[in-house]
């Protein structure tokens, strides 16, 4: 598969991911952890200029944190063994290897915005509720087509599933997230994942509604918008 290809190359700090509220239009809104939101934006810090050659998955197209850049990976953010439900979730799937797991933001498809818990084992992906305990939803890996990001320092990325449903999610771990995938589709399966660069993508949040998200590099950080791109209209 093809890669966007870029040589930007700029470096910035961690952010958290940003409280989110739907107002119930198109365009939806985005707030910073001091309530300050605009009208469908997000805004996060500016960028530095130094950077390193280490930016694989990236290829130098991501502008990335200095906390992403010399961050240790400890995968299992979640102590995943001292959680018997989701040893049982695992188990009762076959799956035994997890590769990493942590609480992340999910964008369901009416615009709101969950906690839920993210786990990647060698075969599949776990999307648990972490108050309900219960498993919203499993992916088999063979199932991921790529992974959406922009070049900019947000942290969003969509997971793009053909034969279903996309995802989008925020994350202060996006970096080791993609890594992971990329690692575990490559060593289970004869292909390698995409990940795809733009500062503008679309992604299915449901059968019949698309969404855009859009990320702008603005003055003081990044404003990232999400809009309803179509929703087909029900026979009558």
């Amino acid at each position: 598969m093809k890669r966007f290809q870029s040589h930007r190359r700029v470096q910035i700090e961690d952010a958290r991911p940003a409280r989110y509220e739907d107002n119930g239009n198109a365009s939806e809104t985005l707030e910073n952890d001091d309530g300050k939101g605009q009208e469908g934006s997000i805004k996060l810090r500016p960028s530095d200029s130094n950077v390193t050659e280490s930016q694989e998955p990236f290829m130098g197209i991501k502008v990335r944190r200095k906390a992403s850049l010399y961050r240790d990976y400890r995968g299992d953010y979640l102590d995943v063994p001292s959680r018997p439900y989701l040893m049982k979730i695992l188990e009762k799937q076959g799956d035994r290897k997890v590769l990493f797991a942590d609480k992340v933001l999910k964008f369901t498809c009416s615009g709101k915005m969950k906690q839920r818990m993210l786990l990647i084992t060698d075969f599949a992906v776990y999307i648990v509720d972490p108050e309900t305990h219960a498993l919203k939803r499993r992916i088999a890996l063979a199932a991921v087509d790529k992974i959406c990001l922009s070049e900019l320092s947000d942290n969003f990325f969509a997971i793009i599933i053909p034969t279903e449903y996309d995802i989008l999610m925020a994350s202060t771990r996006k970096t080791e997230i993609v890594t992971v995938f990329m690692e575990a589709t490559k060593s289970s399966s004869d292909y390698e994942l995409e990940v795809a660069f733009s500062n503008r993508f679309e992604y299915n949040a449901t059968a019949d509604l698309v969404k855009e998200v859009q990320f702008e590099e603005v003055e003081g950080g990044v404003k990232t918008r999400i809009s309803r791109k179509f929703a087909e209209l029900s026979s009558l």
